[in-house]
């Protein structure tokens, strides 16, 4: 049977290890294994065979689904997909690391703090991509989620951070989401209010001024009202 160290890793890229043991899958079965891993309640077995291969006629789709299950089956002592019927799911003995992150980024955009000693391993993990080198189409609104949520709670925890007058960490933290999504407003306000916290008033006007001419070049568009009062806020009277 797995073990409790069975793990699935879909940040960043693909990989899976039983027993601290790395296994090797065929991309057809790494596949399926990270689709049904993004599938809360399970797939049925035409559902998962038509997502997995839409360009394939439906009895390809299902062979390759077959070819693809073997093999995950048999990839460890006990499956790493359980079938029940025509029903598929992942075995619950799996751990998956973009599971985990998630649970952490709810908790901290819930206004939680991550327990002591998981704010690093956290922090990490919301640095990374969901499969980046997949070109699947089921995967495009899989990772719109992940980065919305990773932004809220990078944005969130920059801002603990930045309260518990860490600045250093804020600062990283802040900037990790500005990096996710350059032209996003409260990332970058998040990192000129920790430059303000530190007494670092040209480090925020650079800032206000790089986001400014980010967003005239790629968008044709100027900072809100509120980034704007930001600075204003900071001119000499």
């Amino acid at each position: 049977m797995f073990g409790s160290d069975a793990r699935l890793q879909l940040l960043k890229a693909f990989e899976l290890s039983c027993d601290g043991r790395r296994i090797a899958l065929p991309m057809g079965a790494q596949r399926l294994v990270a689709f049904l891993a993004l599938q809360k309640d399970g797939a049925q077995r035409a559902w998962a065979a038509e997502h997995l291969w839409p360009d394939c006629t439906p009895g390809r789709a299902a062979g390759n689904l077959r070819s693809a299950l073997c093999h995950a089956r048999r990839a460890c002592a006990a499956p790493v997909v359980e079938a029940v019927g025509q029903s598929l799911r992942l075995a619950p003995a799996v751990r998956v690391d973009l599971h985990e992150a998630c649970r952490a980024g709810d908790e901290v955009t819930a206004g939680h703090r991550p327990p002591p000693g998981t704010e690093a391993g956290l922090i990490d993990a919301l640095r990374h991509e969901l499969l980046p080198e997949w070109p699947e189409d089921w995967l495009v609104l899989e990772r719109e989620g992940w980065d919305q949520l990773r932004l809220h709670a990078l944005e969130t925890l920059a801002q603990q951070l930045q309260a518990d007058h860490r600045f250093v960490p804020a600062l990283q933290v802040a900037l990790a989401a500005v990096g996710i999504d350059p032209v996003r407003e409260t990332a970058h306000r998040i990192v000129m209010e920790v430059h303000i916290a530190e007494g670092n008033v040209a480090s925020a006007f650079k800032c206000y001024q790089h986001y400014k001419d980010l967003l005239e070049r790629e968008l044709s568009i100027s900072p809100s009202q509120r980034m704007r009062e930001l600075v204003e806020d900071l001119m000499p009277r």
